[in-house]
């Protein structure tokens, strides 16, 4: 397609993202690509010439879900022409390029160039691939997602040197590498200047910022001195931490989050298991000791912050006793929720190859058990901060008639719609746990004129 072609006002794109919080900041940036060759974004659900998935491996499920997703788009037009990125894309391009109606596949590297691989837009007899080898991974490509009105996720390093045994993320997107510090800190200045009041740190091994900065391995920087460098931004009214590995967290890093004005009393830290003896053969970097210091220690000096957990159930060779270690020792932590996931078996991975397979009637037993306990532990942590003063940004969608927020230690708080709330920031007293599950409160304001 030649150039004055593209800038054809006419020319629609769509897109479709799976999976985590980078996957959507660098969906943002290929859009802006797509943009400046002279299409328009418009909804996945409306018609469009151009429809790109970002794809996502983590789980069997995400995997399956895209075929259902390239059906959508063939539905509403079966003349599109479709592509798909991401790490999917990376790992398995030639599965998905034999999927109806796909007609290109670009892997990790390739993704940020789509606008150069589009031809006519002619619908391909099969579907086209253009992937490196992952070693060839070794740049950095920064982004940053302004999809809604309140929060931006801001990448700040991609890839994983990390060897987990049950994790394909190195394969689909290489190497550990960081954006420059100059670079991030502009990124969140322009972001900041857009009036986005919050904005979420992302990456692959975020902890290992700092590495391949300068397109090697040197450590001019670390997280701790992004965090330090960040914090005094002028303009960015929050700053969240998105997952980081419970070794990558540092006590001095907690403590700077702890004295900041800005950062934010919620840390999400991946645990996986709650038995040493399956972290070992998980090639985790850490023992379940470890990770308990880290959450005592942020709950010595933020006790209301929020701690996220994912926790993985049915790895290979769990038995009913390691599965209970695990729950006990979630059951005594003081956390506030779980992200549980049930284990696949993906290819190339070594404990894809392990013994003592779990049925799935046992892992799905185990999901249930734990996503029960995390439902307790998020009520349980509504309801210690009931009566405490709080400050809540408000979403942009309106959810039945009603608007949702979050407090800065990431309660989600409901009220009745008003679009003149969305993206303000507000302070509040939480009252109470409506039936749903969400917090009700009261502005501080009206209660200061109530007692006036």
């Amino acid at each position: 397609m030649k150039k004055n072609d593209r800038a054809e006002a006419s020319k629609k794109v769509a897109f479709y993202t799976l999976g985590c919080k980078l996957n959507f900041s660098e969906t943002a940036t290929i859009s802006r690509s797509f943009k400046h060759e002279g299409f328009k974004r418009v909804d996945f659900s409306e018609p469009a010439d151009v429809y790109v998935i970002n794809t996502c491996s983590v789980t069997e499920n995400a995997d399956n879900r895209f075929k259902t997703i390239v059906k959508k788009a063939q539905n509403v037009n079966p003349d599109a022409f479709i592509t798909a990125v991401g790490c999917y894309a990376q790992l398995k391009p030639e599965e998905l390029a034999d999927v109806d109606g796909v007609d290109l596949v670009l892997g990790a590297t390739e993704k940020f160039k789509i606008t150069d691989y589009l031809n006519d837009l002619t619908k391909n007899d099969m579907g086209e691939v253009h992937s490196c080898e992952i070693e060839e991974a070794n740049f950095y490509v920064g982004s940053y997602s302004l999809g809604g009105r309140t929060r931006a996720f801001l990448k700040v390093q991609d890839g994983c040197d990390y060897k987990c045994t049950y994790c394909t993320i190195p394969m689909a997107r290489g190497i550990s590498r960081s954006d420059t510090l100059n670079n991030v800190l502009k990124n969140a200045r322009d972001i900041a200047d857009r009036g986005i009041k919050e904005i979420v740190l992302t990456g692959v091994n975020i902890g290992d910022y700092g590495k391949g900065e300068f397109g090697n391995k040197k450590h001019q920087h670390t997280f701790l001195d992004l965090v330090k460098a960040l914090d005094d931004v002028n303009g960015i009214e929050r700053l969240r931490i998105s997952s980081i590995e419970p070794n990558l967290l540092k006590n001095d890093t907690i403590e700077v989050v702890a004295d900041s004005e800005t950062f934010v009393p919620h840390f999400h830290i991946p645990l996986q298991s709650g038995n040493n003896e399956l972290l070992g053969k998980m090639s985790r970097r850490y023992k379940r000791e470890l990770y308990a210091d880290r959450v005592a220690e942020i709950k010595r000096l933020m006790p209301d912050a929020c701690i996220g957990v994912d926790v993985i159930v049915g790895f290979p060779g769990e038995t009913d006793a390691h599965f209970l270690d695990t729950y006990n020792f979630l059951t005594e932590l003081d956390i506030s929720y779980l992200h549980v996931f049930t284990y696949s078996e993906r290819d190339n991975t070594k404990a894809a190859m392990m013994p003592g397979v779990v049925s799935m009637r046992k892992r799905k037993k185990r999901s249930k058990m734990l996503r029960g306990l995390s439902a307790k532990k998020r009520r349980a942590f509504y309801e210690s901060q009931l009566g405490t003063r709080r400050t809540v940004l408000f979403e942009g969608e309106n959810k039945k008639g009603y608007i949702n927020g979050f407090t800065e230690n990431y309660v989600k708080v409901k009220a009745p719609w008003d679009p003149g709330l969305i993206n303000t920031l507000h302070d509040v007293v939480l009252t109470e746990i409506d039936e749903d599950g969400l917090v009700r409160f009261e502005y501080c304001e009206e209660l200061v004129a109530v007692t006036a």
